[in-house]
């Protein structure tokens, strides 16, 4: 009965923890706000434990919570559900907090935290601080939030039937990580070892640049001083959405005022999109909307002579040697014009004829998969408050 459940504020059920990195690994794994992204953490990926920026400080461990600080409604959160933690540093810009168990289940809390009802008051406490970016702080706008907090029983209940569909949303991306790196393996195979033509590309295939035979498109976006520019029917993303394993959905809408008063422009679903600057430079995905994007961002546009299954594993595959073109001093960035002189074959069309037939199959999967997993989120966000608020009877539920 909701009469059981007792209030709380934030800052009952955990605490801030600013425990700073001491060890001397020789390599660590550095968690920046582009690094988590609704529940997960995206970057396992070790560097060197040398130079490293002044930002990263933090530690954290299993059943702790990273919450960015920037812009709540990014949705830039991870719930830490693995060991071995003690290599990773995470940015300043994310608050470690760690629930007091002896009240709050940590699945339970980070339940609360995401819960689209809870970001909505952040982000509109942090739009109303001054400052470059809309930002909270835990003591100023965090801790004081008051939530229903039930008994460590129900507590459970409510988490048990949330993380069964965490559990088939991370199944899903497990497949696709799979199917993925299959995917990857039969461009290698075909248009790098050129295994299918004994081992030599074959002489009917002509070699140009990526800018010769593909549109590459450089993202904008609109004043954001014009409110008539913003909160539209129009996708667009920002280049952090690039850290995404599939583009599903945008960050903002913009209206159709806002597209054709800047410098941005409509990319076809399939595109490929590369972050070229800031924290996810170097990144790669691929739309599978229609979208805009803004400046940090170039879209390589498919076509008949190189199909969207060509262009993305091939982005994949030589983004190492787009990076060595990384320009700036404090600010690393790719020019346009690097992707665009990328030298490229292009294979004669009988050969991405059956090539496609071949991969097209698997990255239908990955696609259906990702908007599965579209779809589990949004049960999950709608089921979340009614379970919160004993709106629904969680032992009724089945998942």
């Amino acid at each position: 009965m909701k009469s059981e459940w007792k209030n709380f504020t934030i800052g009952e059920l955990c605490d801030t923890v600013s425990d700073t990195y001491k060890r001397s690994d020789r390599q660590v794994i550095l968690i920046n706000t582009s690094d988590v992204l609704d529940g997960k953490v995206l970057n396992h990926s070790p560097v060197e434990n040398e130079n490293l920026k002044g930002q990263f400080k933090k530690t954290f461990k299993r059943d702790d919570i990273l919450y960015s600080e920037i812009r709540p409604a990014n949705r830039r959160f991870a719930y830490i559900d693995f060991d071995n933690t003690e290599n990773y540093i995470a940015s300043t810009k994310l608050m470690v907090l760690r629930p007091r168990k002896e009240v709050v289940l940590p699945r339970f809390l980070y339940n609360i935290l995401k819960s689209q009802t809870l970001i909505n008051k952040l982000q509109h406490l942090a739009e109303t601080r001054s400052g470059t970016f809309p930002q909270i702080t835990f003591s100023s706008e965090l801790a004081p939030m008051r939530v229903e907090v039930p008994d460590l029983k129900t507590q459970h209940q409510i988490a048990s039937v949330l993380s069964a569909l965490d559990d088939k949303i991370e199944l899903n991306n497990r497949i696709n990580k799979n199917l993925e790196e299959q995917a990857q393996a039969i461009f290698k195979s075909w248009f790098v070892d050129f295994e299918p033509f004994g081992g030599v590309m074959p002489d009917n295939w002509k070699i140009t640049t990526l800018g010769e035979i593909c549109s590459c498109v450089l993202g904008g976006t609109p004043s954001r001083k014009n409110p008539e520019y913003w909160n539209g029917n129009i996708s667009w993303i920002n280049s952090g959405e690039v850290n995404r394993f599939r583009i599903t959905s945008p960050s903002e809408f913009i209206t159709k005022k806002g597209l054709n008063s800047s410098s941005t422009k409509l990319l076809p679903e399939k595109t490929t999109v590369l972050a070229i600057t800031g924290a996810t430079l170097g990144k790669v995905s691929l739309l599978e909307i229609e979208s805009c994007a803004n400046q940090s961002v170039v879209g390589i546009i498919p076509n008949e002579n190189l199909p969207y299954e060509f262009i993305f594993p091939f982005i994949k595959t030589n983004i190492k040697q787009l990076t060595l073109h990384q320009t700036g001093g404090a600010q690393q960035h790719i020019n346009k014009q690097n992707v665009e002189s990328l030298p490229v074959y292009i294979p004669h069309k009988e050969d991405i004829k059956k090539y496609k037939n071949i991969v097209n199959p698997i990255y239908n999967l990955i696609s259906n998969n990702c908007f599965e997993n579209q779809r589990l989120s949004a049960l999950r966000d709608a089921l979340l408050p009614k379970l919160m608020n004993d709106e629904i009877d969680v032992s009724e539920v089945k998942i």
